[in-house]
């Protein structure tokens, strides 16, 4: 599967995006699914997980109450919904794919990834 990130962008603190992800070559619908984010010179963080039929959501400490993960598999689409951007927020976000089930958290799991789309929050 191919996956394609849209809907970064630059946004002021308090703000909200949504990014998705949009698989091609394949159907998503039997992948666990999940947004990663990379700051230069930091290790990759997790965001958050979705299991292939929706549900069972997992969302990193910092994001926690503040974004969404959801997916269309009629649309072949991951969403990452963004409320109550903070500075900090500022990444690369990355989308990941991986049919295991149990992929979760860990990034080393995932076997198909993303070009990333970046997400910049000013204060």
């Amino acid at each position: 599967v191919q996956l394609a990130e849209s809907g970064g962008g630059l946004v002021q603190a308090g703000g909200t995006l949504r990014l998705t992800c949009t698989g091609s070559g394949d159907l998503i619908n039997t992948y666990t699914m999940a947004w990663f984010r990379r700051v230069p010179g930091k290790e990759r963080e997790f965001v958050a997980s979705i299991s292939w039929r929706g549900g069972d959501e997992d969302y990193g400490d910092s994001v926690k109450g503040r974004f969404t993960i959801s997916r269309d598999n009629a649309e072949n689409k991951v969403y990452l919904q963004m409320n109550t951007l903070k500075p900090e927020d500022t990444a690369e976000y990355f989308c990941a794919a991986d049919l295991s089930s149990s992929a979760g958290r860990w990034g080393a799991r995932y076997s198909y990834w993303g070009q990333g789309t970046q997400v910049t929050v000013s204060s």
